[in-house]
């Protein structure tokens, strides 16, 4: 009996023994996964000197900056992996080549630990230089790895003080590497050409500029720009649209990347089944330095050229990217086999580059399609682009006409009167 519950017990500890060795590498694998595809945010802050003015909210910038920090650090989610760098924090003097290579990793990109953060943070004083087009470089590369969202919050005061490195130049360098990084700014106080500079860098990556005067307003800002890092992303499929409908590929619903020279057409199939309706919207970005006055096209045409429906917008050279985008319903069918309608989507633009920029690859454009049940008449919202607006239009065109003989009866009949007396 000893022996059969010793020999019970010996099997038990061997399979308990076996079940553990299996569990904790497939859990050491699955950690390993979920660390490469964590989202990561690194806050890049400036410490100049003229961080330490004292206009918001009867407090210094840097303060307003610290008790954001504190803040944020609190409500940071835990699946986001969060760094912070500082630009002008370490270096006193007045040599500007040195000035200029002051940028620092005060808290490195990974699993946050709340308390050193901000026990980092705690430390700063304002100092120095503003080198933000170097930081933005550093910061992009502290970011490098994994497959997660990357995104650089860049909290600054003024402008770069160490050109010919132009900041805006760079944010277009990181874009054009593909690598899939944001970068937000926040200017505090800014003046215009604050303003200009961060909104530049911004728009170069497809990020968001914010002016901010008050604290809360510092604290909210950053807190939704980390919420936001730990948000789902779409990754874009890359696609070759042709010159020709013909050779078009053909895209399901999805978000969609290509190369377009400038000057040029792309053609993309999509199929619409009766009752359906196609969304389509394209986002150019000139990546370079372009001539003034540009725009892009939209077109949904048969496959026999015939124009359906388009969109269209300009440019005046004060953004790096247009965008447009356009809807078509396919009106349902009696039919229950009845084929779907391939739709060819002409994607043009009117970019021409500067002088001595080349022109090769083409400027990168994202398209989005997006193929859903269309509203329940479809025919209405196809009818000449107004929509239900028809009624409208009728009902105006019916007063209209109503006004016009009771104002002409009117007037015959007060003529009339008149005559007689």
């Amino acid at each position: 009996m000893i022996t059969r519950q010793r020999l019970a017990a010996g099997i038990c500890a061997l399979l308990a023994t076996l079940t553990a060795g299996v569990a904790f590498p497939a859990g050491a694998v699955a950690d390993e996964t979920d660390s490469a595809a964590s989202p990561k945010v690194e806050l890049l802050l400036d410490v100049s000197g003229s961080m330490s003015a004292r206009d918001i909210d009867g407090g210094s910038r840097m303060a307003a900056a610290k008790q954001a920090f504190n803040e944020v650090l609190d409500a940071t989610p835990e699946e986001v992996q969060l760094g912070i760098r500082t630009l002008g924090a370490n270096y006193h003097g007045n040599d500007r080549k040195t000035g200029c290579k002051d940028t620092a990793q005060l808290y490195p990109v990974g699993t946050l630990n709340r308390t050193e953060a901000k026990t980092a943070v705690a430390t700063l004083t304002p100092t120095g230089w503003t080198p933000i087009g170097p930081a933005l470089l550093k910061a992009a590369d502290d970011l490098n790895g994994g497959d997660g969202t990357r995104r650089i919050v860049l909290i600054s005061d003024g402008e770069d003080t160490c050109q010919p490195l132009d900041p805006c130049e760079v944010a277009r360098e990181i874009a054009a590497k593909g690598i899939g990084l944001t970068i937000d700014t926040l200017g505090l106080v800014p003046d215009a050409k604050t303003r200009d500079q961060l909104s530049c860098i911004a728009d170069a990556t497809g990020g968001t500029y914010t002016s901010v005067q008050h604290k809360e307003e510092l604290s909210d800002r950053v807190g939704q720009l980390v919420d936001r890092a730990a948000d789902p992303v779409v990754t874009p499929v890359a696609t070759e649209g042709t010159a020709q409908c013909s050779a078009a590929p053909t895209l399901k619903s999805g978000l969609y990347t290509d190369r377009e020279e400038f000057g040029k057409q792309r053609f993309y199939r999509v199929d619409v089944n009766p009752g359906q309706e196609l969304r389509a919207s394209v986002s150019v970005g000139a990546d370079r330095e372009v001539n003034p006055d540009y725009g892009v096209l939209m077109r949904a045409v048969t496959v026999h050229g015939r124009e359906i429906v388009r969109g269209e917008a300009t440019g005046n050279g004060r953004t790096d990217v247009i965008s447009t985008g356009l809807r078509y319903p396919k009106a349902e069918s009696d039919d229950d086999n009845a084929p779907a309608e391939t739709v060819c989507l002409q994607i043009t633009n009117s970019f021409s580059a500067a002088s001595g920029v080349k022109t090769t690859p083409g400027l990168p454009l994202e398209l989005t399609v997006d193929v859903v049940d269309g509203p329940d008449k479809a025919s209405d919202v196809a009818s000449f682009g107004l929509g239900r607006g028809w009624w409208l239009l009728g009902a105006l065109v019916l007063t209209g006409f109503v006004a016009g003989l009771l104002w002409g009866w009117l007037s015959r009949w007060r003529l009339a009167v008149w005559r007689t007396n």
